[in-house]
Parts: structure tokens; C-alpha cells; sequence
């Protein structure tokens, strides 16, 4: 049952069309006052992204997502938070290490050549994502549930033996199987590939999974909109625990780190009774 070296994610959107909370944290302050309450509500990680992954979200420079996370990485760098950026381009995430981040999210599983240099020199872990659809953004499709889990195993087969191959260490790689609209715009593919999570520890690379006010959760719950996902997306995470993910990123650390130890108490107890 899940592990106790699960490490929770949280979310910092500096974007201006996030699906969730697009345009609440595009000011440098809101920014950084929202990283120190994900902090506060049991946050191990801070996920900063500066260009938003939702089908309709806009395409963002390289400059402007630096200009976007750069005050932000300088207010939290010092105070020790560990600081992971979510981004699929290499000159921000070589911007982003330079000012302290320490771990790179990229939903293209280093596609570009470019950042593959960049990981090999600053040799931080880095979060390969599965998508259907390979370039920087999800798209509104079905998706085959009878498919998804060999197409997620086959990829990962393959990107890992390439990049290890290219010179990348094993400890460095996680696996991210997507979630979402990355796997297809029906909720079928996420529950497969969630009801068999454990098929993908064959790799032996840490696990790392958002599910948090996914599209998938919503429609599973008859249309609920992305403010009324909050019970749906724990009830995902908890499974998600309990399969033994390594890094679950959300939007609410709180409910998540309570359900965690709960689950964690009852599991001494099991382990160590009165």
C-alpha cells in the first residue's frame, strides 16, 4: 500500500490560460505567495510552468517563459524549496537549473536534442511524459483504451534505452504515462492505464502522475466543472497512493497529505498493533 517516500507535487500555474487557474498567478507576487501556501499545505515539490499544456492554451517564447518563472525561482531558490519546471524547451529549462531548479517536467520526454544536453550537464531528474499526441500540447480526441497501455509501455521502452544511449544516467528518468487529454478527450484511457499502474514498474523508474481536476474526472462525475473536481481528483490520488506512485502533483496538497497520513496511520497500526 502506496509508500511512505511518495512525494507530493504542487502546482504553480504563471500562465494566462491554464485550464484550472489560468491567469490568478501570472503576477511574479501571486505567484510566489500561492508556492508558499502549496508549501504550508504539505507540498514536497513546486511545479512551476509558464506556458500552458491545455489544447486551447496559446503558444509561449522562450523568453517570455523566462521572464514569467525568472522572479519566481529567485524568491523561492533560497528559502530550500525544491523547484521543478515544466517546460519542453531547452534554453528555459537551462535558465530555470542555472537559478536553482532542480528538477525538469517535460510533457515531450526531451524531444528536442537540445534539452537532452542540458539534462546531461546538469544531470537533475527529469519527468518523461507519455502523450498521444507529440508536440507541446493535448488535443481533443478519443482515445482507444484497448491500445493505451502498449503504446505507453512501447514509448517508454524505447525513449529510455535512447536517452540512456545518449548519455543520460538511469536515476535521473521518471515516467509520467499522461493523464487526461494527453491520452484522449474520453475518460477510458486514463482508467485503463490507472487500473494498471503497477504493469509500468517493469521499467524500474520512479512513477509520477497528475490526475488533479483532470477532464477525465469531470465527465466521470456527469459533467462537473473543473472547481467541482476536488473530491473526484482525490479519490484518483488516493488510488494513485496506494498503487505506489512516487510523485503525485496537484492543485490541493492539503486533502492529499491528510489522506496520506490517515492511510499512513492505519498501515502502522496494521504493521505495529497495540
Amino acid at each position: 500500500m502506496g509508500t511512505p517516500t511518495t512525494q507530493i507535487v504542487g502546482i504553480v500555474n504563471i500562465t494566462a490560460d491554464s485550464f484550472s487557474d489560468g491567469g490568478q498567478y501570472l503576477d511574479p507576487q501571486a505567484a510566489i505567495a500561492h508556492a508558499q501556501t502549496l508549501i504550508t499545505q504539505g507540498a514536497d515539490w513546486l511545479d512551476l510552468g509558464a506556458e500552458s499544456s491545455n489544447p486551447d492554451g496559446e503558444a509561449v517564447s522562450a523568453a517570455q517563459e523566462i521572464a514569467r518563472l525568472t522572479p519566481v525561482i529567485e524568491a523561492l531558490a533560497p528559502q530550500k524549496v525544491q523547484i521543478a519546471v515544466d517546460t519542453c524547451k531547452a534554453e528555459v529549462m537551462a535558465h530555470a537549473l542555472a537559478l536553482g531548479a532542480g528538477m525538469i517536467n517535460d510533457i515531450t520526454a526531451l524531444s528536442d536534442p537540445e534539452s537532452v544536453e542540458v539534462l546531461k550537464t546538469y544531470r537533475v531528474p527529469v519527468v518523461l511524459m507519455f502523450a498521444r499526441n507529440r508536440l507541446p500540447r493535448a488535443e481533443k480526441r478519443m482515445g482507444d483504451p484497448g491500445t493505451v497501455l502498449a503504446e505507453v509501455e512501447a514509448f517508454f521502452g524505447e525513449r529510455i534505452e535512447q536517452l540512456l544511449q545518449a548519455g543520460l544516467s538511469e536515476d535521473q528518468l521518471i515516467l509520467d504515462p499522461g493523464m487526461g487529454y494527453f491520452l484522449g478527450s474520453n475518460p477510458e484511457p486514463s482508467l485503463m492505464v490507472l487500473s494498471a499502474l503497477t504493469k509500468l514498474r517493469r521499467f524500474g523508474q520512479p512513477l509520477y502522475l497528475c490526475v488533479s481536476r483532470k477532464s477525465f474526472i469531470g465527465t466521470l462525475l456527469g459533467g462537473r466543472s473543473v472547481h467541482e473536481r476536488g473530491s473526484g481528483t482525490l479519490a484518483a490520488e488516493i488510488w494513485c497512493y496506494l498503487a505506489g506512485v512516487d510523485y503525485l502533483r496537484t492543485h490541493a496538497p492539503a486533502p492529499l497529505r491528510d489522506a496520506v497520513a490517515v492511510l499512513g496511520a492505519i498501515r502502522d497500526f496494521q504493521l505495529h498493533p497495540v
